[in-house]
């Protein structure tokens, strides 16, 4: 069944669920000790085990089950995108072609056409749009409207489908690196939940003063800080296991991941 899945990221999968199942008793003990439990906690640890759950199903199952389900998370922040600007009347049918680019940009990815698949979206897509609009003959607002789509295709589709592209990489054996695509794609997404964790657990231990209290007042130094240093930690230890990635470099992503 895990065939096309290397021992090392069957390992680490195996791990997370281990980490899963510890805050799960975790917060059973803490219940039946009579502690006070908040509602955030459980709520935050079920919340784990669902995104946990789902994301290694995708990724052990099948490489296009696993494409598929990073085209499903683009159509979902695309849609989300969409929700929060404004969009003109007259552009359901440029969205409809915006929607439309999601699964293409995909096919390019379980076809491993690098080519098409990193100059469909800045350059196909930014040309078709606005002469789609212009063919409409719409021109209020025509900058604004074909600015705002394009962006939001770059961000939600695009940026996302580089973590799918991951998931076509090779092994390179004679690099030590057995985890191939898969293994890339678990430490990233990996180390971004772990950073979220950490820094939720640090600053309910240890937080007194927000970082930047108008736009995140929940986020504390101390949170910031225990998440960098523990993202960066995990980091150096997974990086031999899962990528082909030198210490240098293993340190470097776990920072930028934890600063993020």
């Amino acid at each position: 069944m895990f065939d096309h899945i290397s021992t090392e990221v069957i390992y680490a999968a195996l791990g997370v669920v281990a980490v899963l199942v510890f805050a799960s008793l975790v917060v059973g003990i803490l219940r039946i000790s009579g502690k006070n439990v908040s509602k955030e906690l459980s709520q935050r640890v079920n919340s784990w085990w669902l995104m946990a759950g789902i994301f290694l199903f995708a990724i052990l199952i099948n490489r296009n089950v696993s494409i598929a389900f990073f085209a499903f998370i683009s159509f979902l922040a695309f849609k989300e995108y969409l929700s929060l600007i404004p969009t003109r009347r007259s552009d359901r049918r440029v969205l409809f072609l915006a929607y439309l680019c999601i699964p293409i940009q995909y096919y390019w990815i379980s076809q491993e056409w690098y080519g098409m698949f990193i100059i469909f979206i800045p350059v196909y897509m930014f040309l078709l749009l606005p002469v789609r609009m212009v063919m409409i003959g719409d021109t209020k607002d025509f900058v604004r409207a074909e600015g705002t789509i394009h962006w939001g295709l770059m961000t939600t589709v695009f940026s996302i489908s580089h973590v799918g592209y991951l998931l076509v990489l090779p092994a390179l054996p004679e690099a030590n690196f057995h985890a191939a695509g898969p293994g890339l794609v678990l430490f990233l997404v990996f180390l971004t939940q772990a950073n979220d964790v950490c820094q939720y657990i640090f600053g309910k231990l240890f937080g007194r003063r927000a970082v930047i209290p108008k736009i995140s007042p929940n986020k504390t130094v101390a949170g910031f800080l225990g998440g960098v240093v523990s993202t960066t930690a995990m980091a150096v230890g997974l990086a031999p296991l899962l990528t082909p990635m030198p210490m240098s470099i293993a340190w470097c992503a776990g920072l930028i991941i934890g600063i993020g």
